[in-house]
């Protein structure tokens, strides 16, 4: 089946997927399920060892690009990287990884590097912070001129992870040197884990106005859907479907609806199944709430 997307009603949304094979394989994973949006990781996730992108895997990917019309891809870090920690060698480690990350976006023309902050074990919050920022202004250092944005996720704030509290976030950016090229990723789990309920329209707008207050809805630029199997506050990051967890369906009709949110890259991270069947599902739900609005003869005036 083949998508055809109207330019002046594009919605930028889609799912996280696999780059194994080759970065140009992820655009034609993306063009079997439908996805306007991608989100990649730029090495394996699990390991310290980064392969660098080449030229030839740029061009296959832009061309690929090219051919199934889907231009808009964001990165994610890799899972072990800790950008708090106090411990030298590991935060050495994780600035290495991350900027050769980094490297990589700028080969492939990846505007967003998504991370989670990390964990301050056996120090304070305040230490964890301040290592946060500054090993960001280090990577910028290193990297030198780039366009790429580190994008700093809101996380569920388990153990001494950081990143649960709006707070914490603004922080970091106000501590950094870099502030202008900081950017945030908004998770609806995570931050529902952390406590900040969205499961109705008046919670979802309030807690939408606090981060705008907190951080500015100006620095939002990438969204994780995922519901959660976990209670709200419960500090757990456990990602359930669409609809089918705690938060239900209506802060996902909303981002999926309201104008705000259009353009901003909004990617599942939800469990994928067999033959990604998991994320096909999430994904017609995903259009049933836009095919919902357009069907709606008496749209609710915008707040």
């Amino acid at each position: 089946m083949k998508y055809i997307i109207n330019v002046k009603e594009i919605n930028l949304y889609g799912s996280h997927l696999s780059i194994a094979g080759g970065f140009h394989k992820a655009v034609e994973r993306a063009h079997r399920l439908g996805c306007v949006a991608v989100q990649i990781f730029v090495k394996a996730p699990g390991v310290w060892r980064t392969k660098a992108a080449t030229i030839k895997d740029a061009e296959s990917f832009f061309a690929a690009q090219e051919e199934f019309d889907i231009h808009h891809f964001v990165a994610h870090s890799a899972y072990l990287p800790n950008l708090a920690t106090s411990n030298p060698s590991l935060l050495e480690r994780s600035i290495t990884d991350m900027t050769e990350e980094m490297q990589n976006c700028q080969v492939l023309h990846l505007p967003y590097l998504v991370f989670h902050p990390g964990s301050y074990r056996g120090t304070t919050e305040e230490d964890g912070l301040r290592r946060v920022a500054k090993s960001i202004d280090e990577i910028y250092e290193r990297l030198g001129d780039t366009s790429v944005s580190i994008t700093i996720e809101t996380t569920a704030g388990q153990g001494t992870n950081l990143g649960y509290r709006f707070e914490q976030i603004a922080q970091i950016i106000a501590l950094s040197r870099n502030k202008d090229r900081l950017s945030v990723c908004l998770d609806t789990c995570h931050i529902f884990a952390a406590g900040y309920d969205i499961r109705t329209e008046e919670a979802f707008w309030q807690t939408i106005e606090e981060f705008d207050k907190v951080i500015s809805l100006s620095r939002l630029k990438v969204i994780h859907l995922n519901d959660s199997k976990a209670p709200l506050g419960s500090r757990k990051d456990r990602h359930e479907h669409i609809g089918k967890g705690e938060i239900g369906e209506i802060p996902f009709r909303i981002l999926m609806t309201d104008e705000r949110f259009r353009l901003i890259p909004k990617i599942l991270e939800t469990p994928k199944g067999k033959d990604d069947k998991f994320d096909r599902e999430n994904l017609e739900l995903l259009r049933s709430f836009i095919r919902w609005q357009k069907s709606n003869q008496n749209p609710k005036e915008e707040r």
